[in-house]
């Protein structure tokens, strides 16, 4: 018998991941004001920002309008977007915005380091899972797998000057692994901009946080148990300034004849990745890295996404093991 957990959302645009981080009351002092907030309902996920100094209702608009913007950009399936128009003119140069471009490069460089494990052209396997559909009853056949993971190859990605091209009709881009992350951080450099130095910015769990809380304190963020009920925290952290996110299997999934299919899938296989974990979250300066990482060190495992981050300054890592253990771990920079 085939189910979906109950935290399923129903509708996924570019399998964007979903990390479960929670916004905890803190300990500390009362804000000297009140923090003003907005939610809207981007990526087919609800995003909320906070902003605990000079906030106001026109600036959080604001904030929304440039989530729809990069929505919009994006998403593989609104018809239009930099994304939508490379995807169907396989073949062609197609001109895109700066924004997308150096997306693109950005994930280009994560396939590249990762040899393919995380690669932007996963879109025709991705699609094929469709995990964002409640209407995903099945496991695809391993003949359509085979076909799938045929056009996932980032070297069928080109770039030239401010264009784009896939040499290949089969091949289809899905940024799902890294475009929150870039997003947070694009929000977060805009409420910057406008003079904020406190602020939360959640994209659907994906948290980035700018500055600390008005009184100095820092903010703190559950970080939520792999399959336990929504707001089960299995560890708290006091963060400022930083990103954080999560890459699990417990948020897309469903169960068929006793097997757990995620969608976290491994681009050698063509089926969901099996490393021993259930969560990796990583704290990173930059969103967009952290985004990346937390997919890519979730895919290849414990061991080995330690070894990846050694060569990453100033980056920490949870890990949370199938048993349930929990190794955290800092690497600092020179």
């Amino acid at each position: 018998m085939m189910k979906f957990n109950n935290n399923f959302i129903k509708k996924y645009v570019s399998l964007f991941l979903i990390l479960s981080l929670t916004v905890l009351a803190g300990c500390s002092a009362p804000f000297r004001q009140e923090p003003v907030s907005q939610t809207g309902f981007y990526f087919d996920t609800v995003i909320t920002v906070t902003v605990y100094d000079h906030g106001s209702e026109e600036l959080l608009t604001q904030c929304m309008d440039l989530a729809a913007h990069y929505e919009n950009l994006l998403s593989p399936y609104i018809e239009g977007s930099d994304i939508w128009n490379v995807n169907h003119s396989a073949g062609a140069f197609v001109t895109v915005e700066e924004d997308t471009l150096n997306l693109l490069k950005t994930a280009l460089s994560y396939a590249e380091i990762s040899d393919g494990l995380v690669d932007p052209s996963i879109g025709s396997l991705s699609a094929l899972w469709n995990f964002g559909s409640d209407n995903q009853q099945f496991v695809p056949a391993k003949k359509q797998i085979d076909e799938a993971l045929s056009h996932v190859d980032y070297h069928g990605l080109e770039i030239r000057d401010d264009q784009v091209m896939l040499t290949s009709p089969g091949v289809q881009i899905d940024l799902g692994f890294i475009a929150k992350g870039f997003i947070g951080d694009r929000i977060k450099e805009f409420l910057a901009s406008k003079g904020v130095a406190s602020a939360l910015i959640n994209l659907g769990g994906n948290v980035v946080i700018l500055g600390a809380k008005p009184d100095g304190s820092s903010f703190r963020i559950g970080i939520q148990k792999p399959f336990a009920p929504a707001g089960t925290c299995a560890l708290t952290l006091d963060l400022s300034d930083i990103s954080a996110v999560s890459s699990g299997n417990y948020e897309r999934y469903f169960e068929k004849d006793g097997t757990l299919y995620h969608h976290i899938l491994s681009t050698e296989t063509g089926y969901p990745a099996s490393s021993g974990l259930t969560q990796v979250t990583i704290l990173s300066p930059s969103s967009v890295d952290g985004d990346a990482l937390s997919t890519l060190c979730y895919i290849l495992g414990y061991e080995k996404a330690v070894q990846l981050l050694k060569n990453y300054p100033d980056i920490q890592a949870v890990f949370i093991t199938e048993d349930g253990h929990i190794h955290y771990e800092n690497f600092p920079g020179d």
